[in-house]
């Protein structure tokens, strides 16, 4: 319960919050300077204001659920879904058209059975033991995961489906996933491959930049693809069953690290990209000329700079700390975030 009370309490307009308050305050007010407003008034009260607000922001949740949708967007990644909210409410289209996201990194981190709890636990787990998050989020992880899984499993019939995807290990591994949960329900699903339409739409040659995943597109672009790019067929029947397939093969691993090669998701070892990390750290080391202690920032900074997957700096944090455990960076700081440490090279 108390869990529920933060979740209402953290998502309610400030508004809202306000005015809760402003009762209590009024009948403590109330309780203190009028002798005729006793303390038992003053209990019934406040337990009726308490569950009135619940009441009200659960049936408020119940309605935004229960609403039917003509589309159902589903996004990997806050920016990105935040982004296409945006897009729909510009185009007045946010009534009719639902964004589900996962709050979450596919490409790290293990999808062994994550279609099942046992999977999910040992994700968390691996999540919490190795990753440096605020403590809200890790709280919160699985209740919002399976809420998220929850509200895809309830998507109504004859609903259009569009899954949002770039052409990265992240979102890649995700609509596996999310292609495995709607397996036996027999949606129209379209895919919006977003790094084949933002090279096509802003003729961006396959030699220059591009974004690495959705959330990278401002949602100007992300309106662009969408009105120019939702034309494209539904996957077939046999296209979902080949992805599925392929989430039932990742899901048997227990590899932590995916990358995205030749337009296929390719499982690595946990320490795939160290001796990476390292010769980042040399080539810092060298253009300062000297070998002192660097921000763990400004390492992780410069190796995601120059990658051209879609990994996280949480994760280049995690094996920057397994490096310093294994004797090949010095440590100058507290390494509970990447901003209050430094790192320097061990001389041999």
């Amino acid at each position: 319960m108390i869990d529920e009370l933060k979740r209402i309490l953290k998502n309610s307009p400030d508004d809202e919050v306000k005015s809760l308050l402003f009762q209590i305050l009024l009948r403590i007010n109330m309780l203190e300077e009028t002798d005729q407003y006793t303390e038992g008034q003053f209990v019934t009260d406040l337990k009726k204001t308490y569950n009135d607000f619940l009441n009200y922001k659960r049936n408020q949740t119940d309605k935004k659920n229960n609403k039917n949708y003509k589309f159902v967007h589903i996004l990997f990644g806050d920016s990105a879904s935040g982004s296409l909210k945006r897009a729909l409410k510009e185009m007045e289209s946010q009534d009719e058209e639902k964004v589900i996201s996962f709050s979450d990194m596919f490409s790290i981190g293990p999808v062994w059975q994550l279609h099942d709890k046992v999977g999910l636990n040992q994700r968390y787990e691996w999540i919490k033991n190795h990753l440096i998050f605020d403590d809200d989020y890790i709280d919160e992880y699985q209740y919002n995961f399976n809420n998220t899984t929850s509200m895809i499993n309830a998507i109504p019939k004859n609903t259009t489906i569009i899954v949002w995807v770039g052409a990265n290990s992240h979102e890649q591994t995700a609509l596996r996933y999310v292609l495995y949960l709607l397996k036996d329900n027999k949606y129209d699903i379209f895919l919006m491959d977003t790094t084949k339409q933002y090279k096509n739409q802003f003729n961006i040659p396959d030699t220059d930049c591009y974004p690495l995943h959705t959330g990278e597109i401002i949602s100007e672009k992300l309106r662009l693809i969408y009105e120019k790019g939702r034309m494209v067929p539904p996957i077939s029947q046999e296209q979902r069953e080949k992805l599925e397939k392929e989430w039932q093969e990742l899901s048997s691993t227990q590899e932590v690290l995916r990358v995205w090669e030749n337009k296929e998701i390719k499982s690595v070892d946990v320490a795939y990209y160290d001796d990476y990390i390292i010769n980042k750290a040399k080539k810092l080391h060298t253009e300062r000329k000297n070998n002192d202690f660097m921000k763990s920032a400004r390492l992780i900074g410069e190796v995601i700079g120059y990658l051209d997957q879609y990994i996280g700096d949480e994760f280049f944090e995690y094996r920057v700390r397994h490096l310093i455990m294994n004797g090949v960076f010095e440590i100058e700081g507290v390494p509970k975030a990447m901003r209050f440490y430094s790192v320097r090279l061990k001389n041999n």
